[in-house]
């Protein structure tokens, strides 16, 4: 069954050849992995950018059960970006796959591993510059471990624990240890 893509632009036209080739690109994509449930590729043109060879950005994020990979890539020319953008995507597959069939270790949970911390006191910021919503996979903390790291999140990840019932934060401190923030109702 051929991967349906969600084709999202910015400061740039989709044009019918962009369209044909990036939808026979992505279609591809289940030669790879199974299970894909949507696929969005977001394409734009950054003309701010500092060099002429970076103002193209492909991003493809996949969506399926219990992952979700995203790579993107910049470029002078869109194709090229969008080439490169699915190299990337072949890799995180194979990654993705090679972890996930060479299993999780003993099954420690993350926080029997990490010492717990106190959260670090933030200056609030009075304006919300965006807003995001997302499906949360249910996942124990080594499954987001990983997740954190195939999505390329180098700070935080939220997630729903399995273990615990309730949805966790697990962040990346400055020593390179993990951290898991679990919120309770006061």
């Amino acid at each position: 069954m051929a991967v349906k893509a969600e084709i999202f632009a910015r400061n740039m036209d989709v044009t019918q050849r962009i369209q044909e080739y990036v939808t026979k690109k992505v279609s591809k994509l289940d030669r790879y992995i199974s299970n894909i449930e949507e696929t969005r590729v977001d394409l734009a043109y950054v003309k701010s950018a500092r060099s002429a060879s970076d103002r193209h950005v492909a991003q493809l994020t996949l969506r399926g059960r219990g992952y979700i990979l995203r790579a993107e890539e910049r470029a002078d020319d869109i194709f090229a970006a969008i080439d490169a953008a699915l190299d990337k995507m072949q890799r995180q597959i194979e990654r993705y796959k090679g972890k996930r069939y060479r299993g999780r270790g003993d099954g420690t949970p993350a926080h029997e591993i990490v010492p717990e911390t106190e959260a670090a006191e933030e200056e609030p910021t009075p304006i919300i510059a965006r807003r995001k919503e997302f499906t949360l996979v249910p996942m124990d903390e080594l499954e987001a471990i990983e997740q954190m790291k195939l999505l390329g999140h180098e700070n935080f990840f939220v997630f729903y624990n399995v273990n615990t019932n309730a949805i966790n934060i697990l962040y990346t401190r400055r020593d390179g240890t993990y951290g898991l923030i679990e919120p309770k109702l006061g």
